[in-house]
């Protein structure tokens, strides 16, 4: 049987309650930046359909990126380096958070038809935004927004939750600046919760969840980073050819 609660009600611990469905571990309850404070801390997210319950999910194993494992592959650092020296290209965090969610929300994830990004999740992560938990990494091209993702920060621990892309390499592109900043600030893993091929492609990995709840113990003892704050420099983190010099004073 799935494992009920209600708001007054804690979530349980991944492995402490049985989970007929697998990866399932409760069922129910609002969802609020509260509870998702909750949940991520232990593990869990929450992925339902419309008409469905708040449904919370810890899978077994679990789909890890190590950004230290991250493959730069010679196709987009090329493309890394022909954007990033192209005016009117741009790499931003968090300057439209909500829009990025939107567009997420209508781009099925890999091997799915529909959205699972449904509007009374889009409602808790723009308030969980303000509050300074989620945040967005943005492709930007001649003013228009055409690729992106979002993510959560707790400590030393990102949990990639979705991205789109409307440009070829566009997703691409927010990755690899996301991965660059988590290697700049002491970030040794982004959560990916389930496999697909095309973050397997990138380095991404599945990890037994007693692995993946060991490391996110140790990575919530860290202090919180807060200041996500877009920084070119960050890109040697991945290769030192992506660094542009300096304009030359006129």
């Amino acid at each position: 049987m799935v494992h009920w609660i209600d708001d007054a009600l804690p979530l349980p611990r991944p492995g402490t309650v049985p989970e007929d469905i697998p990866g399932l571990v409760a069922a129910g309850g609002a969802l609020t930046p509260a509870r998702l404070e909750e949940a991520y801390r232990l593990g869990l997210f929450p992925w339902f359909g419309p008409g469905q319950p708040v449904l919370w999910w810890s899978p077994d194993p679990r789909m890890v990126l190590p950004v230290a494992e991250f493959k730069l592959h010679r196709s987009l650092r090329k493309t890394l380096q022909r954007f990033l020296a192209t005016p009117g290209c741009a790499i931003r965090f968090d300057s439209d958070f909500a829009r990025v969610m939107r567009h997420c929300a209508a781009t099925p994830r890999e091997g799915q038809d529909g959205t699972w990004i449904v509007p009374d999740m889009v409602r808790a992560y723009v308030a969980w935004h303000a509050e300074g938990r989620t945040h967005s990494v943005e492709t930007w091209v001649d003013g228009q927004l055409v690729g992106g993702l979002y993510f959560v920060s707790i400590g030393r621990m990102v949990f990639g939750e979705s991205m789109f892309s409307h440009a070829t390499d566009a997703s691409k592109l927010a990755l690899a600046a996301l991965v660059a900043a988590c290697r700049a600030r002491g970030v040794a893993w982004v959560d990916c919760q389930q496999h697909t091929g095309h973050l397997a492609s990138m380095g991404a990995h599945e990890v037994p969840r007693t692995d993946f709840q060991a490391h996110l113990a140790h990575a919530l003892g860290a202090p919180d980073i807060g200041d996500w704050t877009y920084d070119p420099a960050h890109w040697a983190q991945l290769d030192a050819r992506l660094v542009q010099d300096p304009p030359t004073p006129p």
